[in-house]
């Protein structure tokens, strides 16, 4: 989301300099050929059906309508995109301590794929929860691997100094079904001998 936040700023950005651009040249251009005017910008023509437009023009309500919504769409992106921080307990008074989900994620990934028979592991958190996908060790096996690091993640979360206490879902994922739900890689022509590619 901030990604496409990111993008829809650098679109506005750029089509308001397009449309300074182009005021200070067809204002520049008025004022030094006025009989010639305008110049790529056909603004006389607007200007004049404005001076005939009232606010009880049908057009005129739905062109409100529409930069309405599009402002709120906007700002429901904006609210939506913020970042999710997480309260720690304050060491001291006047102190406020936080935390982002990632650097939560981070933590939690980190001990759960030091645990024996964990051979890959993603892990997604928010302020109420947190999800664990683990990859046991292809010669493992070992059935008691889920309620292990399920263990092992509430017991990290709880020594945590957070405020709320988020809930642990732990999966555990054969090595068998990742790669049912992969998809398969795209088979390439084997190259012609004594060429490289690209040449």
């Amino acid at each position: 989301m901030r990604a496409l936040i990111r993008i829809l700023a650098t679109l506005i950005g750029v089509a308001v300099a397009v449309a300074g651009v182009l005021t200070i040249i067809e204002v520049l251009w008025a004022w030094w050929r006025p009989a010639s005017a305008p110049l790529w910008v056909p603004w006389p023509g607007w200007l004049d059906q404005a001076s005939t437009t009232t606010w009880q023009d049908t057009g005129t309500r739905v062109t409100a309508a529409l930069v309405a919504l599009a402002g709120l769409v906007l700002v429901l992106l904006a609210a939506s995109a913020r970042r999710h921080h997480l309260a720690l307990h304050d060491p001291a008074p006047d102190v406020t301590v936080t935390t982002s989900s990632r650097s939560l994620a981070r933590v939690v990934g980190h001990r759960v794929r030091a645990e024996t028979g964990v051979r890959s592991a993603s892990v997604t958190a928010t302020r109420g929860h947190v999800t664990v996908r683990a990859v046991p060790a292809p010669v493992d096996g070992d059935e008691t691997l889920q309620p292990r690091l399920l263990a092992v993640v509430r017991d990290l979360v709880d020594d945590l100094p957070l405020r709320e206490k988020p809930r642990v879902t732990v999966t555990v994922v054969s090595s068998r079904e990742r790669r049912e739900h992969q998809p398969e890689p795209s088979r390439s022509r084997p190259a012609t001998p004594g060429l490289r590619p690209g040449s």
